[in-house]
Formats: C-alpha cells, sequence, structure tokens
C-alpha cells in the first residue's frame, strides 16, 4: 500500500488498468529488470483515495484518468503544449500501475478528473477512458506532431493499440485519405471501422513500394507507432519531400539518419505524449460525447490475478491489448 510522500502526491484505488505494447520488453527480456523490481505499468483510471497539503485540483472519492505523464503545468514545456516533456522535474513517468493501489506523483494539474463515478458509465466508456491514460493520447500526438491537416494523405505504421488510435487521431484532423499497414484481419478491420481508407499488409521493399503507388508518392505525414529500426526507416522511405514524421513508437534500436531525411526535406518529430493537455483539450470530451471510440483496442479482459495470462495474450499476439478489471 503505497503512502504519501510529497505535498504533492495523490494515492488513487485503480479500478481498470492495462498492459501496453512498451511493457513487453521486460517481459519478453529485452529489456532487463531486476527480480522482484516495480512493475512498468502506466495506463489507470480510478478513485482518489488521499491526496497530499499541495493538492487543490482533486480530492478523495473523485474519479480520474491517471495519465502516463506528470505534466507540472507551469514550465515552458507544458505552457506549450508538452507536458510529456515536463522540464519542471525528472520523474516524469508511471510505474507501478498493474496494481490496486498507485501513488501518483505531481497530481496537481497532471490527473484529468472525470465526471461522476466509474458505475455511472458502462464498461465499453470505462475502456475509452482507459485508453485516455496513453494509448489515445498517443495517436493523437502522433497526429499533431507530424501535423495533420484536412484533405491530407497519412500513413500510420504500426497495428497495436497506438497505431489504430493514431487513424482515429488522423481522422479527428481531416485527413481524407488514411492508409492502415495490418497483416491481421482483425486489426485491419477495426483500422478500417476507425477511419482507414485503405491498408497494405505487405513489408519490405515491396510494402515501401505499395504504399508509395497508393499515396501517390508518399504520404503528406506518417504516424511512425512501433519505435524499431524497420518501422523507422520504413516511414523515411513512404514520406513525400517536405512531409513530417510524427514518432512516437518507443525506440528500440534505432539510427536516425541525417543524410536519409536531408534530401527529402522529410522532419521528424515527436515523443513522449502530452496526455493530460489533449485530455482536457479534447479527448475527454470526444470520448463523453461518443465521437470517438478508442476503447475497442481492447479485444481482451483478464483479472489482476490473471496478469500473466494478459501479458502473454499480447505477447504471443491473440490480443490487441489486454484489458484488467481490479474492482
Amino acid at each position: 500500500m503505497p503512502a504519501i510522500e510529497q505535498p504533492d502526491d495523490a494515492i488513487i484505488h485503480v479500478v481498470r488498468a492495462c498492459v501496453c505494447g512498451s511493457d513487453l520488453w521486460p517481459f519478453r527480456g529485452i529489456n532487463q529488470t531486476e527480480e522482484h523490481s516495480e512493475n512498468s505499468g502506466h495506463e489507470a483510471i480510478g478513485i482518489v483515495e488521499e491526496v497530499g497539503d499541495a493538492i487543490t485540483s482533486v480530492k478523495p472519492g473523485d474519479f480520474v484518468i491517471a495519465p502516463f505523464t506528470h505534466g507540472c503545468g507551469r514550465c515552458r514545456a507544458c505552457r506549450a503544449g508538452f507536458d510529456g516533456s515536463c522540464m519542471a522535474h525528472p520523474d516524469n513517468f508511471s510505474m507501478g500501475a498493474q496494481g490496486q493501489y498507485i501513488r501518483f506523483q505531481h497530481a496537481q494539474w497532471a490527473l484529468v478528473k472525470v465526471p461522476g463515478q466509474p458505475e455511472d458509465y458502462s464498461e465499453g466508456m470505462l475502456k475509452s477512458l482507459l485508453t485516455l491514460s496513453d494509448v489515445m493520447a498517443t495517436g493523437y500526438h502522433a497526429a499533431r506532431t507530424a501535423q495533420v491537416k484536412p484533405g491530407d494523405t497519412v500513413i500510420v505504421l504500426g497495428d497495436g493499440a497506438v497505431g489504430l488510435c493514431a487513424i482515429i487521431a488522423a481522422k479527428m484532423m481531416g485527413a481524407k485519405r488514411i492508409i492502415s499497414t495490418s497483416r491481421h484481419d482483425d486489426r485491419r478491420a477495426l483500422a478500417q471501422e476507425f477511419g482507414a481508407t485503405d491498408n497494405v499488409a505487405e513489408r519490405g521493399d515491396e510494402g515501401v513500394a505499395k504504399l508509395l503507388e497508393i499515396s501517390d508518392g508518399g504520404a503528406d505525414a506518417v504516424l511512425e507507432c512501433v519505435g524499431t529500426d524497420a518501422s523507422f526507416q520504413e516511414a523515411v522511405s513512404v514520406a513525400r519531400p517536405g512531409a513530417l514524421i510524427g514518432r512516437v513508437g518507443l525506440p528500440h534500436g534505432q539510427q536516425i539518419s541525417g543524410e536519409g531525411t536531408f534530401y527529402q526535406n522529410v522532419g521528424v518529430y515527436g515523443g513522449p505524449a502530452s496526455v493530460t493537455t489533449y485530455d482536457k483539450d479534447v479527448l475527454l470530451d470526444a470520448v463523453l460525447n461518443a465521437d470517438i471510440n478508442p476503447g475497442s483496442v481492447f479485444t481482451s479482459e483478464f483479472r489482476l490475478d490473471d496478469i500473466q495470462a494478459a501479458y502473454e495474450a499480447m505477447d504471443q499476439r491473440k490480443t490487441i491489448k489486454s484489458y484488467l478489471i481490479l474492482d
């Protein structure tokens, strides 16, 4: 059971959490972690249990989204809309959210209050609210940093929860043509439901050639939602001259080629999502008004006691995203 340690802490009773694709890196042993270390879970919604003396924005009993980022709302980065890179403190990211209670640091501005209580919402709505702790905001960040505009042709690399949410975001921003890149029928169908107009399943040189053909020589914006070197290099290859790549996949083994982007005038933009900013400005209202339904990315439900199975389901691609019920 966590306790208040700093005046701007909040203790949250978690009611729903999930497993993120980035959690699979340590699960697979690619990122080494110590035995019995804190879990990397960082996506949760819950009820405020206790607050520190500096907290006035929420109170015990409030229903909140707990973003994976902990922006202060006051520094130059936060004021510019980049709370994912808050300048006020180094401990800007959540850990341990796959548990009954979490200590949420720097809670005064970062927590997002939801009207009412969890029991006021359907399970489907709770799922959509949970995506606002990370994946929907991260997909939105990809589209925002790639500066998607009405009428644009957009290529989305990645068919996980973030990539699928990036399709929602591209549609919200007015993209005319949205090309998904899924090799799985269920993910392809969901991409189409979210707004994808085309799909290219091929990879490598064949996939690049098809993407270039469909996009008339390259996309106006490329949303890179995987994080591998292969995905990033593909993003560079399918962007038209002068395009931007919105890069939100957690980087693993990437080498950015200055020459590859230089001669094409391609820009690379992105990083940790501005979760609180997006939730407060547009995403929470869009979910509550049923304008978007990102909760459909959760295709398997588990109780906390079955969290091993939740990880295995994602690792084996039996589900798009695992959803944990804790209450």
